[in-house]
C-alpha cells in the first residue's frame, strides 16, 4: 500500500495512510488490548510502550491519520469529546482567561460555567461569528485562549476562522476550534491559523454510533501540547483499545459519508425553504444564509450534514413535530449513518440559548426523498 501525505485526503482516509502490520503483513490493523507491556532486563521499554494509560499501540495509526487529514504536527485520542476539550482548558496556567461563543456545544458551555469558572478560569462568552465582539473581549483583558466552534451548534452561525485567529494572535491568545461538525474534509482550521483543533470523534470521524471518543490535533508540539498530554495521562482520559480500532475503521469511510450527507442536507434545506410550516432554514450552504460567503470560502467540498429548521408554530409545534417522526430517529448525537432529529431547547434545559421553535437535524445516509417525505408528514400534521 502506497498512500503518501501528498495524496488526496480521500485516498489517505480509505487506506488509513497505507500502513501494513509489519509482522503478518495484515492490511487491517490488529487490536492491542494489553494494559501493560514487558520491561527489558535493564527496566527500559525498548518497545516504546509501558502502560496503556500512557498510550496504546492502537493509537498510532488513527492519530497519525487524523494529524495528516488536519495538516497538523500531532494528534491525541481521548475517551470522549468532552475529555479532549476540557483537557485544553485544564492545561492552561492557573488564572487564565478564555473567550468562547455563547452558542456552542451545550455540554462544554455548561462545564465552563459550572465547573471551570468557579475553579479560577475566567470565562467570557461572546456572540458566535461576531468579530467585533471577539475583538473587544480579547482586547479588554489579557486572554490565554479563544475557543471557536463553526458552524455553531445548533444555529449554524459561521465564524471567519482566519479573521478570528488574526484577532486572537494579535493579542497573544491561542485558538482552538471545535471542528466536529465539518471534519477535516470540509475545513482545516490549522491552515487558517488555528493552534488546536478538537473533535468529538463519536460523531463524524467514527460515524457509526458505536463508540464514545474525542481527539485533539495541534499545529505545533509545544509546551501546551505537552501539558495536554500530561492531563490525558494523569486524569486517565484515555480511549479503550477496541474503541481506537473502531474509530480507525470509521475514519476509512469518512470521505464517502461526509460527501453523501452534505449533498442530502443541501437538497433537504433547499426544499424546506418554502414549506409553509417552516419560518427559517439554518444551513450554511444556502445562499441566503448570513454566513454563506464565509462558509464557501473556508469550507470545501460541501457544507456538512447538519441543519436546523424553525417552525412558525413555535415551541409547541416543534416538540409535537419531533414526537411524530417515523423515519427520522429521535435521539441525541450527530454524524451517524442514521438521520437524527432533536428539539435542542428541551434537551439543554431552561438556560439554553437555543430558540424553542428549533429542530436540529443530523442527516444520515438514507435516501433524501424518504427523509423529506417524513418531514413533510410531521409538518403537515397539526
Amino acid at each position: 500500500m502506497t498512500a503518501k501525505p501528498e495524496h488526496h485526503p480521500d485516498t489517505l482516509a480509505a487506506q488509513a495512510l497505507g500502513w501494513v502490520e509489519p509482522n503478518t503483513r495484515a492490511v487491517t490493523p490488529p487490536l492491542h488490548p494489553s494494559s501493560t507491556f514487558l520491561r527489558d532486563p535493564d527496566n527500559a521499554y525498548s518497545s516504546g510502550f509501558s502502560y496503556t494509560r500512557d498510550t496504546n499501540p492502537g493509537y498510532a495509526q488513527p492519530e497519525a491519520l487524523l494529524a495528516s487529514l488536519e495538516g497538523g504536527a500531532a494528534a491525541k485520542l481521548f475517551a470522549s469529546g468532552m475529555a479532549a476539550a476540557t483537557s485544553v482548558f485544564q492545561a492552561l496556567p492557573p488564572g487564565s482567561r478564555v473567550v468562547a461563543p455563547k452558542i456552542m456545544y451545550w455540554g462544554l458551555r455548561r462545564w465552563l460555567t459550572d465547573w471551570a469558572a468557579p475553579r479560577g478560569l475566567e470565562v467570557t462568552f461572546v456572540p458566535p461569528g461576531d468579530l467585533a465582539a471577539l475583538e473587544a473581549a480579547v482586547a479588554g483583558a489579557p486572554t490565554t485562549l479563544v475557543w471557536l466552534e463553526t458552524p455553531s451548534n445548533p444555529t449554524w452561525v459561521v465564524t471567519d476562522i482566519q479573521a478570528a485567529c488574526e484577532i486572537a494572535h494579535r493579542h497573544g491568545a491561542r485558538v482552538c476550534v471545535d471542528s466536529t461538525v465539518v471534519t477535516p474534509l470540509l475545513t482545516r482550521p490549522l491552515d487558517l491559523g488555528a493552534d488546536l483543533v478538537m473533535h468529538s470523534a463519536t460523531k463524524y470521524l467514527n460515524g457509526h454510533g458505536d463508540i464514545c471518543a474525542g481527539a485533539l490535533v495541534t499545529a505545533r508540539e509545544d509546551d501546551l501540547w505537552a501539558g495536554i498530554g500530561a492531563i490525558r495521562h494523569d486524569m486517565g482520559a484515555i480511549l479503550g483499545a477496541f474503541e481506537a480500532w473502531l474509530l480507525l475503521r470509521g475514519m476509512r469511510t469518512l470521505h464517502l459519508r461526509v460527501q453523501r450527507t452534505s449533498q442530502s442536507a443541501l437538497w433537504l434545506a433547499e426544499r424546506l425553504l418554502e414549506h409553509p410550516a417552516v419560518s427559517q432554514v439554518l444551513y450554511p450552504g444556502l445562499p441566503r444564509h448570513p454566513g454563506h460567503e464565509i462558509a464557501a470560502r473556508q469550507m470545501r467540498g460541501g457544507f456538512g450534514g447538519m441543519l436546523s429548521i424553525r417552525l412558525r408554530g413555535g415551541e409547541p409545534a416543534a416538540v409535537a413535530a419531533a414526537a411524530r417522526v417515523q423515519l427520522w430517529v429521535r435521539a441525541t448525537s450527530l454524524g451517524g449513518v442514521e438521520s437524527l432529529i432533536e428539539h435542542r431547547a428541551s434537551i439543554e434545559g431552561p438556560d439554553s440559548p437555543v430558540p424553542g421553535d428549533l429542530l436540529r437535524l443530523s442527516v444520515g445516509l438514507e435516501h433524501p426523498e424518504d427523509l423529506l417525505a417524513d418531514l413533510h408528514r410531521i409538518l403537515a400534521t397539526g
